[in-house]
């Protein structure tokens, strides 16, 4: 039977893993077939595997999969596996890198007249972001529910009660800027934090339906330009969806090639380190390799408005 169940495995897998061929699973598994992700405790039917397969082979078309050993004990099996891809198409809303990666795991198989009834494994398709550099926002991804609950009598606040709540806060305005290939790209963002001065860190969050975003996910650098009181044109074209939106802007490459922004108060270039899922953004962790600072005072943002920070009274 170890002989059998070990060939049987490696081609099914091949037809499936490798060639898209998903119906070969079919005559590995049994009809009530179920498969468990040990660390997110989900699980899926065999339809639910095909499909999954088959946007995984979509985002990383030339995967291969490697069977490394089978063990078998009676009507129990482990399965030992290691995959190899690269990232040419959007997955699971992270836009294609082109990186190659590599994933292990292993399956532990209960079977049923030699066919897979039930399946627990230690890798489910977001490992793959993982081995691309790429996390999840535990806490943001968890369904309705689950996690920590701060008020289980009012429930999730009114989107627009949020957006007020927003427009109270104070905050400076960044452009953050990326290139692609040759051509500068950017955006306007609000969502601009320091993270740390030792190691200096700092973090933006990024819309994942900007158009920047690609080029921006795609990159190792990135700049983040603190706009003075001079830029406030500067803030609206950074804030449409003008096809070249450094035509009439000057700026100045930073070490690495980021775009940094003349007449800004302040310039950055830093490494983008860490790449955090967070549904409908990503949060980028980012360590500063070169800054400027200039005489310009900063802008401010508050509700919608812009204000010369020269202008505030101190309390």
């Amino acid at each position: 039977m170890q002989q059998t169940f070990d060939s049987a495995v490696a081609s099914v897998w091949a037809a499936a893993w490798d060639r898209g061929e998903v119906e070969a699973l079919e005559a590995l598994a049994t009809p009530d077939y179920i498969r468990i992700s040990k660390g997110s405790g989900k699980s899926m039917s065999l339809a639910q595997l095909q499909a999954d397969i088959r946007e995984v082979r979509q985002a990383f078309p030339d995967l291969a999969t490697t069977v490394d050993a089978v063990v078998v004990d009676g009507d129990t099996a482990a399965i030992f596996w290691t995959s190899t891809g690269t990232h040419r198409a959007d997955f699971m809303g992270v836009p294609p890198t082109g990186r190659r990666v590599q994933t292990r795991g292993s399956n532990f198989v209960t079977m049923e007249d030699g066919r897979i009834k039930q399946e627990t494994v230690t890798w489910d398709s977001s490992e793959l972001l993982g081995s691309l550099g790429i996390r999840h926002l535990g806490d943001a991804l968890a369904e309705p529910g689950t996690g920590v609950v701060v008020d289980s009598l009012t429930g999730e606040p009114d989107p627009e009660i949020m957006k007020t709540f927003n427009r109270q806060f104070v905050t400076g305005v960044t452009v953050v800027t990326t290139t692609e290939g040759d051509t500068p790209k950017g955006l306007a963002v609000n969502a601009y934090a320091s993270v740390s001065l030792e190691p200096p860190l700092v973090m933006v969050c990024i819309q994942k339906t900007s158009s920047t975003y690609p080029a921006l996910f795609a990159s190792t650098h990135l700049g983040i330009n603190i706009l003075s009181n001079q830029q406030q044109g500067t803030v609206s074209t950074f804030a449409s969806k003008a096809a070249d939106k450094f035509a009439e802007i000057d700026w100045h490459a930073g070490p690495n090639g980021s775009p940094l922004l003349d007449g800004s108060s302040a310039a950055l270039e830093a490494e983008i380190r860490e790449r955090f899922q967070a549904k409908t953004h990503t949060v980028f962790i980012c360590r500063v390799r070169h800054a400027e600072v200039s005489d310009a005072a900063p802008m401010v943002y508050q509700a919608g408005r812009f204000y010369d920070s020269e202008g505030l009274s101190p309390l």
